[in-house]
């Protein structure tokens, strides 16, 4: 609707008042017409958009578990299509929202359920990990090995550094890398999670360090990006730099997936 006034506007807007304002009106007119193959392919796109979005809804709703009548669905769209439908707006709301509660309890349990098997298979990696040479162990349960010993000084928590780092899951699959981007983050250390608040302050400017951070000093049973509920996760961290608190030296938002997978949630 907007589009068509503007459009309309855009076309009166070169005629003048005068006795071309005939001509110009049929010229409006005529931009605005669509052959009948225009008609029926346009037609169609808007059937299959309104499909899409329908099937989108159905797969998520049944990956949850939930059970779906495609076929009452399509009656249900074309009821409403010609004002027929069988069911009050009253109605509707009040089913819509029965279903919207059973689907969060679903995903609840969903999530739940993964949490708990990442966990375990988390701890299993972390019992087999710390009897690995040079694997050293904190009171809190983060593990941290030395890749390379920098001689520069130890950052505090107030402090902002910057870094390069590549983050992965425990099957290997990577989801963040400062490296491939070109681009190292700067950070204020006590705006991440609490496995790089600590393994960063163990760290030396110049040192690179393999931090593997149990699920409770990540992000907990949170789904952060592609990375699971109740992930143990491994990054390799180098510290490039550090700056005490100032003016110029405040934290930066982090680029890459969920703001670099390091960003606190709390936990």
């Amino acid at each position: 609707m907007i589009e068509s006034v503007n459009m309309k506007a855009n076309l009166l807007k070169s005629c003048r008042v005068t006795t071309l304002a005939l001509a110009c009106t049929w010229s409006f007119f005529a931009a605005a017409s669509e052959s009948p193959q225009e008609v029926e392919d346009a037609s169609y796109a808007l059937g299959a958009s309104v499909g899409h979005y329908i099937s989108g809804k159905i797969y998520n709703q049944v990956d949850l578990g939930a059970q779906i009548k495609v076929d009452t669905v399509i009656q249900g769209v074309i009821d409403a299509l010609k004002g027929e439908g069988k069911m009050s707006n009253e109605e509707i709301l009040t089913h819509l929202n029965a279903r919207a509660e059973w689907l969060n309890n679903a995903k609840a349990a969903k999530l739940e359920a993964l949490a708990s098997k990442h966990q375990a298979e988390g701890q299993a990696y972390l019992a087999a990990n710390q009897a690995k040479p040079g694997v050293k162990v904190t009171e809190s349960g983060l593990q941290y090995e030395v890749i390379k010993q920098g001689d520069g000084p130890k950052p505090v928590e107030s402090d902002v550094v910057t870094v390069h780092y590549v983050g992965k899951l425990l099957d290997g699959t990577e989801f963040d890398n400062s490296y491939e981007r070109d681009e190292p983050n700067r950070f204020a250390l006590l705006s991440v999670i609490d496995g790089w608040k600590e393994g960063i302050a163990l760290m030396n400017v110049g040192s690179t360090y393999r931090l593997t951070i149990p699920a409770e000093l990540a992000y907990g049973k949170e789904v952060v990006g592609v990375i699971p509920p109740g992930s143990t996760l491994i990054f390799d961290v180098e510290l490039l730099k550090m700056e005490a608190p100032g003016e110029n030296a405040h934290g930066m938002g982090l680029s890459g997936m969920g703001m670099g997978g390091m960003m606190g949630m709390g936990h």
